[in-house]
């Protein structure tokens, strides 16, 4: 993927981003929008880690209100707002019920969330109100509902995170920036002084070495930032620990409807979400520490039995172990905790930004809803550290790639905005591309085309795991339609069957990890 740069590019970049989560397309959308010039440099593929296993909302933590995290609540809420503002084919207006029990609860509640909804300010998704036993029922007829008291519901947002990835990317690349996949950073280089001056990295697929000359570079790697920082200073102390979020994936039938339910207060003391999403019921999440940091991390069979055994006290009827579709994990990367903070889930989400001695420049924590803030607060440092010209950020205003209002709903095509329309034209061009790769799975080949050609997808896995979302809708119908994508691939991208066959058998070991 290197060949992007071109191997005798001697260019000095202003900023280098390390990292093609959330945070690092983030912070290339926002250095590359205030004219600097910018490479990001991933790894793996964009948002394999992280950033495509989130819960899909795009919201403030209700729960933070609990902990007293009134800054960082606010502070998501308005970038929900302005997420919303600036993506509006990516992002859903979602219903959120609430069970409640006694009166007491329904007040406790709705005081909560009038709170949250005040703290949103003019970026209010809407209002919150009461529900009857009978309305509560009506919106999630699968609720237990022998001592249900009826409920409470406001307003929050859905997306589909890898899709948002995706889209940063673009909207990077769209101002000018290069991103390049597949592509390991094995080394910095430094000055007399100790100071960075560029990297060295190696592009994982066909094996070229560069050296990059830098002005700045931004360490925006996750869970993985300590490697960074060792690769800076060996004797760096560690600086974020990891939570595992875990969910399940069932048939919509045991959540029938387009509103979700929320269960305010488990077993562990977190919230449980049921969210309808892409026609599929996704249940979590989970939050326990971890000490293994891993890019494929897998759930917990107690992760697991939790979330069904949560899910079985509130629906009717509940999925067992039988009905998973899918079940996947995420490692958050939370900036290192108090020793008075025992678990994870009492380690604010709020985001930290270092400065080594040599002028690596650090972001860690954080959450999706907040990335933008995280990135301009980011390249804010970045560009004080690298000595750039001040250019003030632009992306409270700025509008992501394929920005569209007012699309179609039922389009399946929605969340590509504007390029939905490319799409379709490619479809009738090309009719056999409206075929569903998979009857089980609802995306077309014309998707997979589009992945391949104008969305850096170079593997089987970055189709179906990211581009698409058919390894979390049902990890063995991605399976069983691999080797049919791995040849649809080759031939749009001159592969030989020896690929063909090595991409088979990656994504079938990779879709086990998500088989329960």
């Amino acid at each position: 993927m290197l060949s992007m740069i071109g191997a005798h590019d001697k260019k000095k970049w202003d900023v280098v981003i390390i990292g093609g989560g959330a945070t690092g397309l983030g912070c290339a959308v926002d250095a590359a929008s205030r004219g600097y010039k910018t490479l990001l440099l991933e790894k793996y593929d964009f948002a394999k880690g992280t950033s495509s296993k989130a819960t899909k909302l795009v919201h403030g933590g209700v729960r933070y209100l609990k902990q007293g995290h009134f800054k960082l609540v606010t502070e998501a809420l308005k970038e929900r707002g302005y997420l919303f503002k600036n993506a509006p084919h990516l992002i859903v207006n979602l219903t959120f019920n609430i069970p409640v029990y006694s009166i007491f609860e329904k007040i406790y509640y709705y005081i909560g969330l009038f709170i949250y909804e005040f703290l949103s300010a003019s970026l209010s998704f809407g209002h919150s109100k009461w529900l009857s036993k009978k309305r509560m029922i009506a919106d999630i007829p699968t609720i237990r509902s022998k001592k249900i008291n009826g409920g409470i519901s406001y307003q929050d947002g859905q997306f589909d995170d890898a899709r948002l990835a995706v889209e940063l990317m673009l909207t990077a690349v769209d101002h000018n920036a290069t991103v390049i996949n597949y592509t390991e950073v094995t080394g910095l280089n430094k000055n007399e002084e100790g100071k960075i001056t560029g990297l060295q990295c190696t592009d994982t697929i066909t094996g070229t070495k560069m050296h990059i000359l830098a002005k700045t570079v931004i360490n925006a790697t996750g869970v993985f930032v300590d490697s960074i920082l060792k690769m800076d200073e060996p004797s760096t102390p560690p600086t974020v620990v990891a939570s595992q979020g875990s969910h399940v994936v069932v048939d919509k039938k045991f959540l029938p409807g387009k509103k979700a339910l929320m269960i305010p207060k488990t077993s562990d003391g977190r919230v449980l979400f049921a969210i309808p999403w892409y026609g599929k019921c996704l249940l979590g999440t989970t939050d326990n520490r971890v000490d293994k940091i891993e890019i494929d991390p897998k759930p917990l069979q107690e992760e697991i039995d939790f979330i069904l055994n949560t899910a079985q006290k509130y629906l009717d009827p509940s999925p067992t172990r039988a009905d998973i579709l899918s079940a996947f994990a995420g490692l958050r990367p939370l900036a290192a905790p108090t020793e008075k903070q025992k678990s994870t889930k009492e380690i604010s989400r709020s985001h930290k930004i270092t400065v080594s001695n040599s002028g690596l420049v650090n972001i860690m924590g954080g959450k999706w809803t907040t990335y933008r803030k995280m990135a301009e607060d980011t390249v804010n440092v970045a560009a004080r550290s690298g000595r750039l010209i001040h250019s003030d950020c632009r992306t409270k205003d700025l509008a992501l790639h394929a920005f569209a209002w007012q699309r179609d709903p039922h389009d399946p095509y929605f969340n590509y905005g504007l390029d939905s329309d490319k799409i379709h034209a490619l479809e009738q061009k090309h009719p056999a591309l409206k075929e569903y790769i998979h009857p089980l799975l609802p995306y077309t080949f014309a998707e997979v085309e589009w992945a391949v050609e104008n969305e850096m997808a170079v593997t089987v896995e970055d189709v179906l795991a990211r581009r698409t979302r058919s390894i979390l809708l049902n990890a063995r119908a991605a399976k069983e339609v691999a080797p049919v994508i791995a040849e649809f691939m080759a031939k749009k991208m001159k592969k030989d069957d020896t690929w063909i066959k090595e991409q088979v058998k990656a994504f079938e070991k990779f879709a086990e990890g998500y088989i329960f």
